[in-house]
């Protein structure tokens, strides 16, 4: 599945308040906005042996659905709360009992911060998946949802990309 390429750029904007944007589109040739322009930079995190009560309440007080999961610094996995109804409670699980390291996804399509929102939109739609955690290396720098891009891309792009994550699989 291709996707034309984006014509807009995000740009800082000195008269726009501290940590918005405006886009803009480049001059012939110009750069397409990167990953780290759009991401969440530095998103909370749990441990592997975090219990899922103790990342249930960290993604509610952060007002999250996924939480990334990292042993040290490194990127090990992504909590979702669809992953704790589905893998906990559905099978009546303990919550207190149970860790994240035994019901977060592990199989993660991730993306670089340098990479450009068409490689997220390529992954979004390809994986189905509404998020992408943003790594340097197995390093967790931030974190990318499909409300980022819809954002900063393309309006048609963005409208395949999620017609393709809403598809059944």
């Amino acid at each position: 599945m291709g996707f034309a390429p984006s014509t807009m750029q995000l740009t800082s904007s000195a008269s726009a308040p501290l940590g918005e944007h405006r886009c803009t589109h480049p001059i012939e040739g110009g750069e397409m906005t990167q990953i780290r322009d759009v991401m969440t930079s530095n998103p909370k995190t749990c441990s592997s042996n975090a219990s899922i009560t103790e990342a249930a309440k960290a993604m509610s007080k952060q007002d999250v659905g996924p939480i990334p999961v990292v042993d040290g610094d490194r990127l090990v996995g992504l909590l979702t709360d669809r992953d704790i109804v589905v893998r906990v409670v559905a099978e009546g699980r303990d919550p207190q009992s149970t860790t994240v390291g035994e019901v977060a996804s592990t199989d993660l399509a991730t993306v670089s911060q340098e990479a450009n929102l068409n490689r997220a939109l390529q992954l979004l739609a390809g994986r189905q998946v509404r998020r992408l955690p943003v790594v340097e290396g197995e390093k967790l720098v931030g974190i990318v949802a499909q409300a980022d891009v819809a954002r900063h891309g393309e309006d048609a792009q963005t409208g395949q990309v999620v017609e393709q994550i809403s598809k059944d699989s």
